[in-house]
């Protein structure tokens, strides 16, 4: 039920994003752009996640649990920099309204976009690569939901030392710096919004990020939940809960966040459904 509602939800933000002439703005674009990204990751997991617990328990083979791995991390990769991207649009938005038209061009959100989606791929598949080239000659059990790169290093024969020194150094440009970068652009915001005279000005202000700041705050919670806090705080069971939270959960809670706090994505659905009733 819940992919399946992760689905519906994230498809009816890229129709109405589409379709709708109201949401031809770069902000929806992101916006339609995380929701792709909303279904790969699910997809990539829940589908092989439900065929093994239908059938009390499966195999899957080597190459597809890489290839579970390289989908998963490209994705959260993705999530990761398109976040980034959208916090800089609220930015340049609240910071420099004047200017926003300008920089913030068809070209230049296509241009960002395209980057998210390289960036993503190329860097994940780097250390798949690595990945795939350790031996496994003990356990051919991953106790975890999925293909995560945790588990499989635990199972892993040979040395990984060249392969966390690669994970460390790939964070810096993966997580490091688009965390930097999106607490900056809100520090500034928050800044420019307190600078507002009037109260309904600054809630005015405040509305046009407080869904991306939302899903941030989900996102990189959990994330950071899982894989920065220390493996001894946190038992077996709770590094699966969470991984469930950030795989299944966060891409069905970003449409809602998104549709029930925006107006003109109310408004575009309120425009389909009057269409309807019409015809």
């Amino acid at each position: 039920m819940v992919y399946s509602g992760t689905i519906c939800g994230n498809l009816l933000i890229i129709i109405l994003v589409s379709t709708s002439k109201n949401l031809h703005t770069p902000m929806y674009f992101f916006i339609s752009q995380l929701s792709i990204s909303d279904i790969l990751l699910p997809t990539d997991i829940v589908p092989n996640l439900l065929h093994i617990l239908l059938n009390n328990g499966r195999t899957i083979t080597f190459n597809n649990c890489i290839f579970q791995l390289y989908v998963f991390c490209a994705s959260e990769t993705l999530e990761c920099l398109l976040l980034t991207v959208m916090s800089y649009d609220r930015y340049v938005a609240i910071c420099n309204p004047l200017r926003y038209t300008s920089i913030m061009t068809s070209a230049h959100c296509v241009i960002l976009t395209f980057f998210c989606w390289i960036f993503g791929c190329f860097f994940s598949l780097t250390y798949i690569i690595t990945v795939a080239k350790l031996q496994f000659c003990g356990s051919n059990i991953i106790d975890h939901l999925f293909c995560d790169i945790v588990p499989l290093l635990k199972l892993a024969c040979s040395d990984t030392f060249i392969l966390q020194i690669e994970i460390y150094l790939l964070s810096i440009p993966i997580v490091i710096m688009p965390t930097t970068i999106i607490i900056i652009s809100y520090a500034y915001i928050g800044l420019e919004i307190l600078e507002i005279p009037s109260s309904t000005g600054r809630q005015k202000a405040f509305s046009t990020c407080s869904s991306h700041l939302i899903v941030v705050s989900i996102f990189y919670g959990t994330i950071f939940s899982v894989y920065v806090v220390p493996t001894k705080v946190k038992t077996l069971t709770m590094s699966k809960i969470l991984s469930l939270l950030y795989t299944v959960f966060t891409p069905l809670i970003n449409p809602i966040i998104y549709s029930l706090r925006n107006k003109d994505i109310r408004k575009a659905v309120q425009e389909i459904n009057d269409k309807n009733e019409i015809w």
